[in-house]
């Protein structure tokens, strides 16, 4: 019953995620806790997922235990849980585009090892699938991981927004070999984007006009850090754009992205959401909202999520990309639905009633 996980990039994200399968590994059925959707998705329970392979760059987390890695700088996630011993070694990864020019210091980025052969690792560990957590602004690097996992027959969970799952001719390649893909760009439990999606429908269903919009984030780990650089940002603009006007039917001037980035914000993130309209006899309504998270392990519940639902397309024999849990947990998926509707047809999946 275990889900053989891959991770690539071992930063705040995967820290979150493996903290939290430890954490949860004792939660019951019916227990209600906080930050997670399911215990038990379908028959797997958050403990079935077992870490098996890891790729990084930065020498400080090179060749040690999974479970040491995630504590080793710049990374600054909080820590909530006690990780043994895992017996994975995190493997030398190809640098290519996952580091910018500006990250070599930030990331302790390793030029001189020799990467490992990504898809080989992925066979001798017989993953299951992988999970995408590179740095934003990685395409040349996620295309290569994506390639290792057709070569190596391991699913992708993509949660960086660099397009997989929602482009034409990968999503096809992922269904001409008989592999499902989750993706693109992981949505946060309560985040800034389903929070600005979700006012924006409520204003829309309400019969208010929307004029305008802005949500701007601010945070201070390295992912801020990193979208610095404006000529990262291009696909990452897209995807928390698109999950936002996707909703409304006309044209809504609207600005959203990372504004800056404040050191001593640690792995805490800050948004401020705007929306100005119009109502009834034509008079304004103007919304202003500020967000708080921990910005890493806001994350890691969904993904729990996604890689469950991603086991049981292989379970089932479905390839390419997956629809309902794509559309719920994901920024940019391959079709975008209101989120009430994402919901359901994950239920329906998680049930057998509709095919992904």
């Amino acid at each position: 019953m275990s889900i053989k996980v891959a991770i690539a990039g071992v930063g705040n994200c995967a820290s979150a995620l493996i903290q939290g399968v430890e954490y949860y590994r004792d939660a019951e059925r019916d227990e209600t806790i906080p930050g997670v959707m399911h215990v038990y998705f379908g028959d797997y329970h958050i403990r079935d997922v077992e870490f098996v392979a890891a790729f990084e760059v930065n020498k400080h987390k090179i060749g040690r235990d999974l479970s040491e890695a995630i504590w080793a700088p710049p990374n600054n996630c909080a820590k909530f849980a006690d990780v043994p011993l895992t017996g994975v070694t995190v493997q030398p990864a190809p640098i290519m585009d996952g580091v910018a020019p500006h990250m070599y210091e930030s990331f302790h980025a390793d030029k001189t090892t020799k990467p490992a052969d990504i898809a080989e690792a992925l066979r001798m560990a017989e993953a299951d699938m992988l999970i995408n957590y590179l740095p934003v602004g990685s395409a040349k690097a996620t295309d290569m991981y994506a390639e290792a996992c057709l070569d190596a027959g391991c699913a992708l969970v993509n949660c960086i927004p660099e397009f997989i799952a929602s482009r034409p001719e990968w999503a096809q390649r992922f269904t001409d070999a008989g592999l499902p893909v989750a993706g693109d760009d992981i949505k946060s439990q309560v985040g800034a984007t389903i929070l600005h999606r979700v006012v924006a429908k409520l204003f829309y269903d309400r019969g208010v006009v929307l004029d305008s919009t802005y949500q701007l984030n601010i945070g201070g780990n390295t992912d801020f850090e990193n979208m610095t650089v404006e000529n990262r940002l291009k696909t990452k603009r897209v995807s928390k754009t698109e999950a936002v006007q996707s909703l409304i039917p006309y044209k809504v001037p609207t600005r959203i992205g990372p504004s800056d980035y404040v050191p001593f914000l640690g792995d805490h993130k800050v948004c401020y959401i705007r929306i100005n309209s119009h109502s009834f006899g034509n008079l304004p309504i103007t919304l202003d909202a500020k967000l708080v998270v921990n910005d890493s392990p806001n994350s890691a519940g969904v993904v729990i999520d996604a890689v469950r639902a991603t086991k049981i397309a292989l379970d089932r024999g479905i390839s390419g990309p997956l629809l309902g849990i794509s559309s719920y947990s994901f920024k940019h998926p391959p079709k975008q639905v209101p989120d009430d509707e994402a919901r359901r047809w994950v239920e329906d999946f998680i049930q057998g009633k509709v095919e992904r």
